[in-house]
């Protein structure tokens, strides 16, 4: 388990959200790592949030959002790998398998509406969820395993807003459709493949940069990025904000 400085602490904190007087209960959410091979560089897909947004204005970050307990419900071409869902069950607080569920269709979900990317299998797909029509409407049925868990990291107290955030990655090749205007959101205003090195120099937050650096070390030593392998948790405990495994 490994520490980090007040200082680091307060950086960090402030990369993602103002104070509040009153801690809130972090709501979960999911983030995805869309990822591609360029030669002999590993691109990474990130967005501009528009400078307007209360959260994180004009930071660049990976498509992602709130969890919709709801999406637990959305039928899948296939689940979660089983190594991936014992990752996402294990550790802190109680994740079901059902919850765990939804975190990873969110992430799915999430990159629909922000990047227009739809990841799954060509197929038949119904629903009378808004939220997941445009995979019914270009023939897409969402897949859930090609997602690899990467890290989490939990907002610290006393913040205007907290996310308890499942990091997620995935290969573009596991993308069925992209469409060219983006997702139908548009909250994010500028969408770019940057080579891992450069992400990590691009106007972000200081939680994003630090799951990058997990993700560097994940990709040297499984440049496959199977399924398994330890999953990092970044978190606030006694003023100290540490790093330990689940």
């Amino acid at each position: 388990m490994d520490g980090m400085t007040k200082a680091g602490i307060d950086k960090v904190a402030r990369s993602v959200a103002p104070p509040r007087a009153r801690a809130l209960r972090p709501r979960d959410a999911a983030t995805l790592i869309l990822l591609d091979r360029k030669g002999d560089d590993i691109l990474v897909l990130m967005g501009r949030r528009h400078a307007g947004h209360a959260f994180m204005p004009g930071k660049f970050v990976f498509p992602g959002g709130r969890t919709d307990p709801a999406d637990s419900r959305i039928p899948v071409a296939a689940g979660l790998h089983s190594e991936v869902q014992a990752n996402l069950t294990a550790g802190l607080g109680r994740t079901s398998v059902a919850r765990a569920r939804a975190i990873a269709l969110s992430a799915i979900r999430e990159t629909y509406e922000e990047a227009g990317l739809l990841i799954g299998r060509k197929g038949a797909f119904a629903t009378t969820r808004r939220d997941w029509q445009g995979f019914a409407e270009h023939g897409v049925m969402p897949s859930l395993e090609p997602l690899r868990f990467i890290a989490r990291a939990i907002t610290p107290p006393n913040r205007v807003r907290r996310f308890d955030t499942r990091f997620f990655s995935a290969w573009r090749g596991d993308v069925a459709v992209e469409l060219p205007g983006g997702g139908p959101t548009n909250e994010l205003e500028e969408l770019v493949w940057l080579p891992l090195a450069k992400a990590r120099e691009a106007d972000i937050p200081d939680i994003t940069r630090m799951i990058l650096e997990e993700l560097e070390r994940r990709l040297a030593d499984d440049p496959l990025l199977r399924p398994g392998g330890s999953v990092p948790l970044y978190r606030l405990v006694r003023n100290r904000f540490i790093r330990e495994i689940l």
